[in-house]
């Protein structure tokens, strides 16, 4: 029964794994269990939008749901199982010529105050163009539509139709925007990774204005590269990250840091937004932050897999990938830790980003890039990975987590 707490052996297809402390079953009438072509022929062909709908789940990928990575599809099908039949539309959106989910579907790409103009030429260039292509759909689709807008690696784990009705979709509730916040006591980070609003949300307006004011600088950008020396950005801090090194050369702190900053741009004109005074039209962004956003703590809830194996991509890789012992199997200390993570993962974690980019310069393999080169290896029965696969699509935690308490910050003013 749903708000229970299980201490219990789910069978599946003859293996046996526990539902942790905290979750419950989800009745299997709420679950869309049919074939993965099944499910697929919905995502290639999603319910056509309704005006004013909002239970929209967004997700981008540039050639499409069927040219995406398996386990990426995997983490999609997931959502669709999850959600649809509580009223939510999955769409994977892309820039697929002639594809029914082509962004131009649902969008006017050559509209300059929703996209820049390398955007409606196809001409963003750089390493992480890919990246920077979904960047720049996300607030546009949610500015036009609302609902939530997802990466691909993605992984949903906690309620999120719940915590959509009892914030964003309840009329009563003073929350606009749902995301995680990576910050910390003195700067706003919203994660760009998952974020949910209300059509036309002033934050996310006034946030993807500046971020096109920072493409179209110098008359037109057709990368991100330099972004962070903006004036635009003034008062908003850089990212930081580590030195590394790569084919025989060594990143200082700050080379790394810039481009790490370049790479999150989004989020830096997202803390600008957040964080500015505005006399022009009275815009207070700390006042607005402390009343509306709902904001989850991102470490343990997306991130809880890379901090339980200090982002260590091989070690979360091999220890997945271990089997589950079955009956009176004796359980290995690897073993352990493996069932450590997963429940940890399932009954603490809102969700779980699979990350690729450019924390592979910096930090090496990720359990999503070793998923990804090593093909179904996050599906293989009886195994940890699988056994978190399976909660996701099959269980929910009994309740929602809490949002962070926002401390007075000290207001950026704009000219």
């Amino acid at each position: 029964m749903p708000g229970e707490a299980l201490d219990q052996q789910i069978e599946v297809a003859g293996m046996e794994y526990q539902i942790p402390d905290g979750m419950h079953v989800i009745p299997p009438e709420l679950i869309d269990s049919r074939s993965d072509l099944e499910v697929d022929e919905d995502l290639i062909n999603p319910k056509p939008i309704f005006e004013g709908y909002e239970k929209n789940i967004w997700f981008f990928w540039h050639n499409g749901y069927s040219g995406m990575h398996e386990y990426c599809q995997r983490n999609i099908r997931a959502w669709h199982r999850r959600f649809s039949r509580l009223g939510w539309v999955v769409r994977v959106v892309d820039r697929k010529p002639g594809s029914p989910l082509n962004i131009s579907n649902f969008l006017d790409i050559t509209d300059s105050s929703l996209f820049p103009k390398a955007f409606a030429e196809e001409t963003l260039s750089g390493t992480y163009a890919a990246q920077h292509t979904s960047d720049l759909v996300r607030w546009p689709l949610l500015l036009r539509y609302g609902g939530v807008y997802a990466d691909v690696g993605m992984m949903q784990i906690g309620d999120l139709d719940r915590l959509w009705n009892d914030t964003i979709g309840n009329p009563e509730s003073p929350y606009t925007v749902l995301s995680y916040h990576g910050g910390n006591d003195d700067v706003y980070a919203l994660t760009n990774y998952f974020l949910c609003s209300n059509r036309g949300n002033p934050l996310f307006q006034r946030a993807h204005n500046l971020f096109l004011a920072l493409w179209a600088e110098d008359g037109g950008k057709i990368s991100t590269d330099g972004m962070h020396n903006s004036p635009l950005l003034e008062g908003v801090p850089m990212m930081t990250a580590p030195s590394f090194s790569e084919d025989g050369r060594t990143y200082s702190v700050e080379e790394a840091s810039a481009m790490l900053t370049d790479y999150i741009i989004q989020g830096q004109a997202l803390t600008k937004a957040m964080s500015s005074l505005d006399p022009r039209d009275g815009w207070n962004g700390p006042e607005y932050v402390a009343k509306h956003v709902y904001a989850i703590e991102f470490m343990v809830g997306a991130q809880l897999i890379n901090d339980l194996t200090s982002w260590d991509g091989s070690l979360a890789f091999t220890l997945m990938s271990l089997p589950v012992p079955q009956n009176s199997e004796t359980e290995s200390d690897e073993q352990k830790r493996g069932r450590a993570i997963v429940n940890s993962c399932l009954s603490r974690s809102f969700g779980f980003k699979l990350a690729t980019g450019l924390i592979l310069r910096v930090m090496g393999d990720t359990l999503s890039s070793l998923w990804r080169r090593h093909v179904g290896s996050d599906n293989v029965p009886n195994t940890y990975a699988h056994w978190l696969r399976y909660g996701t699509e099959h269980w929910n935690q009994n309740e929602v987590p809490p949002p962070i308490k926002w401390k007075p910050r000290k207001p950026i003013a704009m000219e």
